[in-house]
């Protein structure tokens, strides 16, 4: 049975579970002190989890300066992946967006990880460019995607 993810702020005390879900994700995971940065720091930041009976289980965030967002990371936990989480938090990033009086919103993601491209897509995001070695673990390519808001 699917259950419906509860889409609340990042906190301070779900920093090793969001670790722990990064570093399963991503191979060039962020470290605690950058969360801690963008969660104690930065003024633009916004960054929620998605809990399953109490469980953190995804995570995202995004930037908003002036009239865009930036969409920073997003992630679900590889054990809870097919389940619709991560359209559930994409979609809450969206609304904090807009929340935020965003127009537009962006993003890069892997050319390879064509999942992530094809949610976006299915959510309106549309290719705009390619950054040439944007990601340093590889050299790979990120494909600049954008969504115009409102």
């Amino acid at each position: 049975m699917l259950r419906e993810l509860a889409i609340r702020p990042m906190e301070l005390s779900d920093l090793d579970r969001v670790l722990e879900i990064e570093k399963k994700s991503f191979p060039s995971p962020w470290s605690k002190y950058a969360y801690l940065s963008e969660l104690c720091e930065n003024k633009h930041a916004h960054y929620l989890v998605g809990e399953v009976l109490g469980k953190v289980v995804s995570y995202g965030g995004i930037w908003t300066i002036l009239d865009e967002a930036h969409i920073t990371t997003i992630a679900v936990d590889p054990d809870y992946r097919g389940r619709n989480y991560g359209e559930q938090m994409l979609a809450a990033l969206i609304k904090a967006a807009l929340q935020r009086m965003a127009e537009k919103m962006t993003l890069e993601v892997r050319k390879s990880n064509y999942p992530a491209q094809s949610l976006y897509l299915k959510f309106g995001f549309e290719p705009a460019g390619i950054r040439k070695g944007y990601y340093v673990d590889n050299n790979e390519d990120a494909i600049i995607m954008w969504k115009q808001l409102v």
